[in-house]
């Protein structure tokens, strides 16, 4: 079921889609209720397909059985939408959630009253009744903030659930060897809270090869080992995909569950969840010779047709996509075809080579996909020198979100 009601299963074009999209209400919970809650003929959708999300969410827990498939939702759900998102992931089956902010945890506590809901970053000085009152978990990484949990908790009489976070190499944070030989030393100043998990975090993840990740495991199996026995994580998207020695108690699934490729290189096992879809604004025809944007970066070898689309870096298209007449282009395809994206991003706006697409497809009002199945979130980040973490979590106010369901998924 599409939460936008459509006229027809047909390929209306985005101009009729748009219509549609701010003259009908959104028919599930999941959605705005309004129309007056998408902005008015904005230059692009970002079609985000529920269904495909819950399906990555099952491959991810398949494949991490028994281990615990835990879901990341910070950043607003990565940019797509912390309530559509939580409940989408809810519903699939997720029981376990990771924040990196308390407010975001406060958020997800008021969608999904009953989660265990972890907060990454840990608990800020003095926010410790707060936590407690939503029953939220911090992740706690030093030994202040250790000593700030277990404090409350002895003084409430309460012994809540916290994790623990060690560091095993990426160096960011998380208790140092020498924070937990002092517990170790020590063990009574855990006594006031319940140890609910320990947690580490791999540095090179996405290239399963790299010799750090067996250190990691290593140094990880004799750090935890010197902790009183609690359930254990160290995988993140890739490491759940990497075989049984990373995924301990419980992964923690984030880029793959939103259709991002889990590793840097091989063949993708996630299914696409984001859809970047706008329109051919204006096509024009330019001389060979003439230049094309800011600066004249770019410039025609021969007559061409022009398209402008209105997206630009305001939006979260990147900037350095932007691209010179000598340069490899990012392209975007218009029903299958390639059209490069040419001259300088602007902020609203980018310009495309439709010249060798088929005349009834270099027309105004013509879909154009900037991202999504072809090309791939991916391929666009790799063309900006990016990931696509970045392009999800940088995309826009300006576009209409609409959440699907394909129920054949």
């Amino acid at each position: 079921m599409c939460l936008v009601r459509q006229r027809n299963k047909g390929h209306a074009g985005l101009g009729e889609r748009l219509h549609f999209l701010m003259t009908f209400k959104i028919d599930d919970e999941h959605g705005p209720k309004t129309a007056t809650d998408q902005p008015a003929y904005p230059g692009a959708v970002l079609q985000i397909d529920l269904s495909a999300l819950a399906h990555n969410y099952r491959m991810f827990a398949d494949e991490a059985a028994p281990a615990e498939c835990a879901a990341a939702v910070k950043g607003d759900a990565y940019g797509l939408g912390m309530e559509p998102i939580a409940k989408t992931l809810w519903d699939a089956g997720c029981r376990t959630f990771f924040v990196a902010l308390t407010q975001e945890g406060l958020t997800l506590r008021t969608l999904l009253p009953s989660a265990v809901i972890y907060i990454l970053n840990g608990l800020p000085p003095g926010a410790a009744e707060t936590l407690a009152r939503a029953s939220l978990r911090p992740v706690l990484s030093s030994l202040e903030e250790v000593g700030e949990w277990a404090a409350w908790c002895r003084e409430n009489d309460q012994r809540l659930p916290a994790g623990l976070h060690i560091e095993s190499g990426i160096n960011r944070l998380g208790l140092t060897a020498a924070d937990v030989d002092h517990f170790a030393a020590r063990p009574e100043l855990l006594d006031d809270l319940t140890l609910s998990l320990v947690l580490s975090h791999l540095v090179s993840g996405d290239l399963p090869d790299e010799a750090i990740n067996a250190t990691q495991v290593e140094r990880f199996e004799t750090l935890r080992a010197k902790l009183p026995t609690a359930p254990a994580s160290l995988a993140n998207s890739p490491g759940s995909l990497s075989g049984s020695a990373f995924r301990f108690d419980l992964v923690r699934v984030g880029i793959g569950l939103y259709g991002g490729e889990p590793y840097a290189v091989g063949p993708s096992r996630v299914k696409p969840v984001v859809r970047l879809i706008s329109h051919l604004a204006q096509v024009r025809a330019i001389a060979a010779g003439q230049s094309v944007g800011y600066r004249g970066t770019w410039t025609a070898e021969r007559d061409s047709k022009i398209a402008v689309i209105p997206v630009g870096y305001y939006d979260g298209y990147p900037r350095s996509l932007s691209s010179a007449s000598d340069l490899p282009h990012a392209w975007v395809s218009v029903e299958g075809h390639r059209a490069p994206v040419i001259g300088r991003v602007s902020m609203d706006m980018i310009t495309v080579d439709v010249t060798d697409l088929p005349d009834h497809l270099a027309v105004r009002g013509k879909e154009a996909e900037l991202f999504g199945t072809s090309p791939t979130v991916d391929e666009l980040a790799t063309w900006a020198g990016t990931i696509s973490f970045e392009v999800f979590t940088g995309l826009g106010s300006r576009f209409a979100r609409v959440y699907s369901r394909n129920e054949s998924l």
